[in-house]
């Protein structure tokens, strides 16, 4: 999908070059964020389809927690460019409905860094600063993995991505976070064992984060 990424990209050299009297007299401002997230998958299907599998077989994924990591560059006094990161959780996939019985049927990591251009209310400076930001996501699943030994491939995903959280600084340079953001990640599944399964996977996650901020 490169709408996404030709967007986000058109936003940014906008906002960079549009901010930049202003970044030559507000000295420039970076940010790192370190804390846990949650990541839950509100995952549904189009069910699984192949030659023998009976029909309303389903899946579903669980939710999974890790580290998150970003980097921000301030760019004007209320706007920033953003990387998030982070270590790549363990997605489990479980079967429902005709095939049920068969428990656990896949796990991957899913590695999804993104991209977001904030805009940060208030005042620049101020103790407690609520933020917003619209971006792109890429993820990609590695590290699949199956109790029945299937060869599994999971495609790559370009979505749009959104943010809304809350700094507070203790200091200039030490403070608090938390956010919450949605994730526009879809991937087709292919399954190659006794039989080929197939499904396309829409993952609509919801991430929330907390921890702390260093500014330098």
């Amino acid at each position: 999908m490169q709408t996404p990424i030709r967007t986000l990209s058109l936003l940014i050299v906008a906002t960079t070059l549009g901010s930049a009297a202003l970044a030559q007299t507000s000295p420039a401002l970076n940010t790192v964020k370190l804390g846990g997230t949650l990541y839950t998958t509100h995952s549904q299907t189009n069910g699984i389809s192949g030659i023998g599998v009976p029909a309303g077989a389903d899946a579903t994924t669980g939710d999974a927690s890790t580290l998150l990591f970003t980097f921000e560059r301030e760019v004007a006094p209320r706007l920033g460019i953003e990387l998030a990161a982070g270590v790549p959780p363990r997605i489990k996939s479980k079967a429902t409905g005709s095939m049920a019985a068969l428990g656990e049927v896949m796990s991957a990591k899913n590695v999804a860094p993104t991209a977001f251009v904030n805009y940060h209310f208030g005042e620049p400076g101020s103790a407690l600063r609520p933020y917003a930001g619209l971006g792109v996501n890429f993820t990609r699943f590695v590290g699949i993995e199956s109790p029945y030994g299937w060869q599994v491939s999971l495609s790559d995903s370009w979505g749009w991505a959104a943010q809304a959280g809350l700094d507070y600084s203790f200091n200039r340079q030490w403070g608090l976070f938390a956010s919450v953001a949605a994730l526009q990640v879809k991937s087709d599944m292919v399954a190659v064992g006794a039989t080929v399964l197939r499904t396309t996977i829409d993952f609509r996650p919801i991430v929330y984060s907390a921890g702390l901020t260093y500014k330098f």
